[in-house]
This record gives C-alpha cells, structure tokens and sequence, in this order.
C-alpha cells in the first residue's frame, strides 16, 4: 500500500514524499493516520539529526516518518494480534515503548511509522509493549492530544515528596498543596493547569506565571479563577515582569512559606532559579522543559537541599499508563486538552512548520494528515471567513467554543477541505 509522509534525512533536510510500505505479515498492525499534533520534539530531532538520541544514524538512506502524538483507524491486522486489534478500531500510540530498554520510537526512528503520514506500519516493539492504545472516541484530535496530556500526567505523578526520618518517597502532588506552574501559558502549560483543575490530587493555592499578558489573559479566559473557586482552589495568574523581585512577589501567596510543589516549563535560567527560590520546606522542583543546548545549566542553593529537604526532578515524557489516563479524562469530559491548539493545517505544511517551530507564535500545531491545507491560526478563521465559505464556517463552529478546536470544526474541516492526492 502507498503511503505519503514526511520523512527525515538529516538535519534540518525534511521531505514529503509518497513510497509503498511492506507488508505487515503476521505480526503487524497498519494504521490509518488521521491527526497527529506537531511536538518541538519534533523541531529537535529535525534540527539534530541523526546526532538525535532516537534518529537512526543511516537516516540519509533509510529515513524515518517524523511525528509522535497521532490518532487513527485500524486498517490491517496480522493473524498474530487479531485475538487483540481489529479493523476499524480507533487507535493512539504512546511512542515511549522502551522495548528491552531502547530508545526507538515511532515519529523518530521508523522508517514505516509515524505520525505525519497517510497510512503506517506499527513497528511490532510497539505492539509488544501494548503501546498501541485503544481510542473509544471519533474525535481524532483529542486522540492526538493524548500523548502530550500523558507528558503533563507523568509529570504530576513524577514529583515526590518525604517525611523527616523516613526514605519513603510520597509519589504525586501535594493533595490540598500550594503548587505555582511557572512560564505555564503555552501549549504544554495550558494543559497543566487544565489537569491541575481536574486531574486526580488538587492543589489548595495554584499560581500560574508567565511574562506575555496576551497569553495569560487567554489562559484566564479559559481556566477562570471563578471555575477555579467553584473547585476549590485559589486560582492566581501573575506576569512576573511586572514585578521587581518575582520571588518575594511569589513567595508572598503563600504567606513567605513556600510551595510545596513547582513545576518550570521553560529552559530559562532565571525561571529555573526563580522556581528554587520559591519551594517551601520538602518543596519538589520538576524541570519540565526539555533544553536544545546539552550545557544548559542553572544555579540551585543546595543549602536548601541539604536541610530544607528540597527535591529536584526531571521528567521526559508519559509511561502508558499516564497516556491511558489521558484517554479515560478527556472520554469522561473532565479535561479538554483543546486549548492547546492554536494552529490547523494539512500534510503539505509539516516539513516548513516543523522545522520553523519555535518562530510560530501559539500553541500547538494540530495536522490532519490526509488534508492539502495550509497552516492556519484559529485566531484568523473570521478575518479569512470574509473572502472564503470555509473558513467563515470554522470561524462560526469555534466562536461557539470559546474559540477552541473542537470535534465539530474537526468533522465539518475534514468533510470539506481539499484532500491531499495519493
């Protein structure tokens, strides 16, 4: 079967191409690739190359499909995994599969599989793992979503905490806690707080930063304080280039105590010391934010890490489980992931987007893989609806939204966009 993708050979040498795929045999699955969300892990690999962790080094004759957080159909099963799988099902992929402790994953390392394609091959590791995950919805976005939610839930269940006396580690948040999301108002930020409101353990006090107020006043408009309240939570938004000293300006929610739980969400050096600072007694600091630059670095007062027992963490991505958690809130409503996305676009935009990813403004990238559509702000639907039927009607579906993709506007995009030609 052919199959279009976009693959990589090298840094910063992306290419949409169409090729046949093998045969999947008995012990494979093929896929129909729907949505797939563009990850700046993406952009990493893209510019790195094969001096990427998870790039093959024969990339340059052998590349593989870019594209990790994608959702799809069964179109194929082999007759090792019909006991399992079946056509028609919905599917989304956890990439991490860590089979017999390798970094390959699908959207980096396959030359058949991942997820800025038409159709795919799932790699038999991911199979083996239970990395192929059922997806019991029709809203294919959501699915795409999943992954980086499962990025967001392992970092909450990642964080610990200790007792004086005690080598046992407490997993998880501090339930009734006082927790600050700092630099929290991009994609992956949003999605942070929407799990801080709605996930399992809940803060008391939640303090969201950031130094944009345009983006802020969005994240507002979004998670309210009023929700918030309604929930039990105190809900602060700060812009914390307003303040002299963004320390004592934070530290001052929590009476000069501290927060028990801070999690930094960008590789900035003054954020990074700025979260330190502000951890209470037992405070844990997860450093979400994946650097580019292999020497980044940051102080830490290791005073306080001596005898104010602060912990220090990083977390690089979701295990299964916390993907599967992903799945099972956005299915029961309680968190919609959707004010991630800022951005649509179709196959022919993924080479240029990934690759220019940190240049575009917004949050994520949300491509259907079977669409011929150029990148798009969701925030420009209106203005592009007075001269074009289409656009007029995505601007109409979503203002009903709060201005968030959703599974309307998905429906309506894929019935009635250009479909990209085999």
């Amino acid at each position: 079967m052919k199959t279009r993708a976009v693959r990589l050979y090298g840094a910063m040498d992306l290419r949409l191409e169409s090729f046949e795929l093998p045969e999947i045999g008995d012990d494979g699955v093929r896929v129909e690739v729907v949505s797939d969300s563009i990850c700046m892990s993406s952009y990493k690999a893209a510019v790195q190359g094969t001096a990427h962790k998870r790039v093959p080094k024969d990339a340059a004759t052998n590349p593989p499909i870019i594209g990790h957080e994608f959702c799809g159909k069964i179109l194929e099963v082999g007759k090792n995994w019909q006991n399992k799988y079946k056509v028609g099902d919905k599917v989304a992929i956890q990439p991490a599969h860590f089979y017999k402790g390798s970094l390959l994953a699908p959207g980096y390392s396959y030359h058949d599989c991942g997820g800025d394609a038409t159709v795919v091959n799932i790699p038999f590791e991911t199979l083996a793992m239970d990395c192929l995950l059922p997806y019991d919805s029709d809203v294919f976005f959501y699915g795409s979503l999943a992954e980086p939610m499962s990025c967001i839930i392992g970092t909450f269940h990642g964080i610990y905490h200790t007792s004086l006396g005690s080598y046992e580690h407490r997993m998880g948040i501090v339930e009734g806690g006082k927790l600050a999301l700092l630099a929290s108002v991009g994609p992956m930020g949003l999605g942070a707080i929407d799990y801080a409101l709605h996930g399992g353990r809940k803060p008391k006090l939640l303090v969201v930063t950031d130094i944009d107020d345009a983006r802020l006043q969005r994240a507002e408009s979004i998670y309210t304080v009023e929700h918030a309240k309604s929930l039990g939570i105190e809900l602060h938004y700060v812009n914390t280039a307003k303040t002299d000293d963004p320390v004592s300006a934070l530290r001052a929610f929590t009476d000069g105590t501290g927060f028990d739980d801070v999690v930094c969400f960008a590789p900035v050096k003054p954020v990074v010391e700025q979260a330190d600072a502000i951890l209470g007694f037992d405070g844990c600091l997860s450093f979400f934010a994946g650097p580019t630059n292999a020497a980044f670095q940051a102080e830490v007062n290791f005073y306080d890490v001596h005898y104010s027992s602060h912990h220090i963490l990083g977390t690089t991505g979701g295990n299964t489980d916390d993907m599967r958690e992903a799945i099972a809130l956005m299915n029961a409503g309680r968190i919609n992931p959707a004010a991630m996305v800022t951005h649509v676009g179709g196959l022919n935009c993924v080479a240029e987007t990934t690759l220019n990813l940190p240049k575009i403004p917004g949050g994520k990238k949300l491509i259907y893989t079977h669409l011929e559509f150029p990148l798009t702000a969701i925030a420009d639907f209106e203005e592009l609806g007075k001269t074009d039927a289409l656009f007029a009607e995505l601007a109409r579906i979503v203002k009903g939204y709060n201005g968030l993709w959703c599974a309307e506007a998905e429906r309506y995009l894929l019935s009635h966009a250009k479909h990209m030609e085999a």
